[in-house]
């Protein structure tokens, strides 16, 4: 059986994966029934554990466990499409959502009215919120410098 390649590259499916994982569960149901929803199977249903979460001393150094997150997974199956769902937390409906609209972005024919409906608007809507965190942040910025007394 010969299933067709999807055409997006992996860069641009870790770009949506990761618009739809900070999406709110509710633009995602609205979004799915907006669709008239498709018929999917769910490859592996949703489930719920735990991720060690690594760090870096300085963004460079050396590497250290920060702690562990929860995490919900999930893998579904739309036509020749098979679909993920990652996210941080315990929402098993979104995590399902996610996979399902992934396997919908691997096909070529719902890809743009997807992108152009759902995840484009997403993403402008996070990096306003981004945009906005950083001005806060640099507002309440506090330069520090020290002051040698005499000679070292």
């Amino acid at each position: 059986m010969h299933m067709t390649e999807p055409s997006a590259s992996t860069q641009e499916r870790q770009r949506w994966l990761a618009v739809l994982a900070r999406a709110p569960r509710q633009r995602l149901e609205g979004a799915f029934l907006q669709l008239a929803p498709p018929a999917h199977e769910l490859v592996r249903k949703p489930e719920c554990g735990m991720a060690m979460l690594r760090g870096r001393v300085g963004g460079t150094g050396d590497a250290f466990n920060l702690g562990e997150a929860t995490v919900t997974r999930c893998a579904a199956r739309v036509g020749d499409f098979l679909g993920v769902g990652y996210l941080l937390g315990r929402d098993r409906r979104r995590a399902e959502l996610i996979a399902v609209f992934d396997a919908l972005l691997q096909d070529e024919a719902r890809r743009g009215t997807i992108l152009r409906d759902l995840v484009e608007p997403l993403a402008r809507e996070q990096a306003e919120v981004r945009a906005a965190r950083g001005r806060d942040v640099a507002a309440s910025r506090v330069e520090f410098f020290t002051m040698v007394r005499g000679e070292a």
